[in-house]
């Protein structure tokens, strides 16, 4: 299974409790040591708790999701809200720092929290890759006063792995291939294998698999029949094996267009939820025509509001046409959402088109004029859009009480900047 696979030196980073650890340094406080909460807005009790210190997770439960009404009223709490600037502007320092180990195309960012870096060959530079680590470790929390966590591999997968399952409860974990069949295989439940989520968990557990190591065993060719080329990285991920490249995971190519926002307060209506929807396929078209690509389904999804008992619907529908035109893909999201709305109060939306293809393939015929206007205005609001400002031209459903998109202008990430 392993022969003529590359044992790389691959680690992966998580800085411990990103956000609640940076606005820890901020304020002077000790994330170790301090109950902190980072609340997406003060001002409304519903706001959810993005991120929690360790003593925060432990004394009192409060975790990320968490409501702010929920919080107790305790005199060692620090509630503080996101600086997303702050933030970002840190994971970048972080990422300069790293630069004096590595060139840039060894280091992949993950996420604003997460980055993988291959330290293959700095031995000569630095000395064991161990003490490498070690010495990454202590100076990023000298420098920033920021905690992280260090996982190891022949891979990004096994790198990624080893952080998940271990390192961020040691500190350090280093996994190579001997050890997937001791450390992978009982994994259970499947969720906590990097790459499936709760839906394919499932699908999996429907087959009667339920750890990782029953999914190592299954036969390849029923994963790939019955999930074609992702049962075949199931299949090899178990294994513990994943060829990618540093990065592959983002530079494999865009393979969606998508938007998703919570609600700043329950929306009743239909009227409401679709000037939000309209907005929101106004920003993902844009999207979709800066990048020359049109895409064939359009996908919505809604979340109800957690005081109605939550749930919602996740649709979506392909049309004959590719379409990267803001209205074509409103009018599909309407017609979903006409389908399967219950009347309940809706928190969350999320739209999406893929299905993706070049918008040269897109055939146009002379005559149909609109469509041609349609695509030349969009441009010309794209440009404007580029030029001055996202809020240099709306519609006039951001105007009204229901919209959003002014607001969240302001916002980076969807909080405070």
């Amino acid at each position: 299974m392993y022969e003529g696979l590359k044992n790389r030196q691959i680690i992966c980073i998580d800085i411990r409790s990103f956000f609640a650890s940076c606005a820890a340094a901020d304020a002077g406080l000790d994330v170790t040591n301090t109950p902190i909460a980072v609340i997406g807005n003060l001002q409304q009790k519903g706001s959810i708790v993005l991120a929690a210190s360790p003593p925060m997770k432990k004394q009192f439960g409060v975790k990320t999701g968490t409501r702010l009404f929920e919080i107790p009223d305790h005199p060692s709490i620090h509630l503080i809200e996101p600086k997303m600037e702050f933030f970002v502007r840190v994971s970048m320092e972080i990422t300069r720092y790293l630069h004096q180990f590595v060139p840039h195309e060894s280091i992949h960012v993950y996420s604003v929290d997460e980055c993988f870096v291959d330290l293959g060959g700095t031995e000569k530079l630095w000395g064991p890759v161990e003490n490498t680590i070690k010495r990454i470790q202590d100076e990023l929390y000298a420098q920033f006063q920021l905690p992280c966590a260090v996982g190891m591999g022949p891979n990004m997968l096994m790198a990624k792995l080893a952080l998940d399952l271990e390192a961020k409860k040691t500190g350090f974990a280093k996994w190579t291939y001997d050890d997937v069949q001791e450390k992978l295989w009982p994994v259970t439940p499947l969720s906590e294998m990097w790459g499936i989520g709760s839906r394919l968990q499932k699908t999996l557990n429907n087959m009667g698999i339920f750890k990782v190591g029953q999914l190592a065993n299954t036969p390849l060719s029923l994963l790939e029949e019955k999930f074609g080329v992702m049962g075949n990285q199931l299949y090899f991920h178990a294994w513990g094996v994943d060829i990618s490249e540093l990065g592959a995971p983002l530079a494999e190519g865009q393979i969606s267009y998508g938007k998703g926002q919570i609600l700043f307060r329950d929306y009743r209506s239909k009227k409401e939820v679709m000037a939000v929807v309209l907005e929101m396929c106004e920003d993902v078209a844009r999207r979709a025509r800066e990048a020359e690509m049109v895409g064939r389904t359009i996908h919505l999804s809604v979340g109800y509001s957690q005081d109605e008992f939550g749930g919602g619907f996740n649709r979506s529908r392909s049309i004959d046409e590719p379409t990267n035109a803001t209205l074509t893909i409103y009018k599909v999201c309407e017609q979903i959402f006409d389908e399967f709305y219950d009347r309940r109060p809706v928190r969350k939306l999320s739209i999406s088109i893929t299905n993706l293809e070049p918008e040269y393939s897109m055939q146009l015929s002379l005559f149909e004029e609109n469509k041609w206007k349609e695509r030349k205005l969009g441009k010309t609001m794209d440009a404007l859009r580029s030029k001055y400002g996202s809020t240099a031209i709306l519609r006039a459903v951001s105007y009204t009480e229901a919209g959003t998109a002014r607001t969240r202008a302001g916002l980076l990430g969807g909080h405070k900047k």
